[in-house]
């Protein structure tokens, strides 16, 4: 009997110790949530203040009783906002669906192809890598310059169309599929296009999805490249646009008008990690497995 009141008192201080960790980690996540969403709200409550309203606060207000859209009004008609956004969804739909196509190709040749040097030629792609970005961007630059390439969307999609890290991520998935779908497809007649369409595709479906999704944010946030290439508006991306609005828009001052315009900006992004977070987490999650 006494056992059994032991045993009966290990577990209940088991349990509450579980739930004690439990809620300590509730805490500590709720805590780090706040401090990661904090400036979202920020930025929201901001665009919905008047400029009045937002340069007569001494100690700034998190809450406002009188909110308005007057902001998101200015934000569109001060500068061609919404041209900025057309272009962005160019350049970030025709960029992407040119990467696929090029690092789908390349990644299912270095996966399942054999050839003379292949393991060097991908040894020499990897460490492409180790090379920032900003290193190449004079060369990029002088040859879209030499190719009379400036202030087009060619020149702003050319140098993004390909990434070795995709590249690389696509090639470990397609080497989880078993050999024997591949060798049971070339028993069939199968050509490699179709076995890679059919088969390859639909399987590596989510880490593919994730691609998309991070390249599609990649671009929306691309300045660098954007601001060097194009000096001509009808070519700015939002990312530019941003800095337009500051200088030739409604100005440095009109903190409110700015933010109206971020979150305008900031919204597709937010909307499609919200649709496709579970496929970007399986994704992933796959892409981090093997066998």
């Amino acid at each position: 009997m006494e056992n059994q009141i032991n045993y009966e008192k290990i577990e209940k201080s088991a349990k509450f110790s579980q739930k004690l960790r439990t809620a300590c980690i509730y805490v500590l996540l709720t805590f780090w949530a706040l401090i990661v969403l904090f400036p979202f709200y920020w930025m929201l409550l901001t665009s919905v203040k008047s400029y009045g309203a937002y340069n007569s606060e001494y100690i700034p207000a998190f809450f406002t009783l009188s909110p308005t859209l007057e902001n998101y009004q200015e934000a569109f008609t001060a500068v061609p906002l919404l041209k900025y956004l057309g272009n962005t969804v160019i350049f970030a739909v025709l960029t992407t669906a040119i990467m696929v196509v090029v690092i789908t190709l390349s990644a299912f040749a270095f996966a399942r192809l054999d050839f003379k040097g292949k393991n060097l030629v991908f040894a020499l792609f990897l460490s492409l890598m180790m090379i920032p970005n900003e290193l190449v961007v004079i060369t990029n630059f002088v040859t879209i310059t030499n190719m009379d390439l400036r202030n087009t969307f060619t020149g702003l999609i050319l140098p993004s169309v390909t990434s070795v890290f995709y590249i690389y991520l696509l090639k470990e998935n397609f080497e989880q599929v078993p050999d024997e779908l591949y060798r049971a497809a070339k028993v069939d007649g199968t050509s490699d296009l179709k076995y890679l369409v059919k088969v390859l595709l639909p399987i590596c479906k989510p880490t593919l999805i994730t691609v998309i999704i991070l390249k599609i944010i990649e671009c929306w946030n691309s300045y660098v490249w954007p601001r060097l290439i194009t000096d001509d508006q009808n070519y700015f991306l939002v990312s530019n646009g941003i800095q337009e609005i500051r200088e030739n828009g409604f100005g440095r001052e009109n903190i409110p008008a700015m933010m109206a315009a971020v979150v305008v900006i900031s919204l597709p992004l937010i909307v499609i990690f919200l649709l496709f977070r579970n496929k970007i987490m399986a994704g992933v999650s796959r892409g981090g497995t093997k066998g």
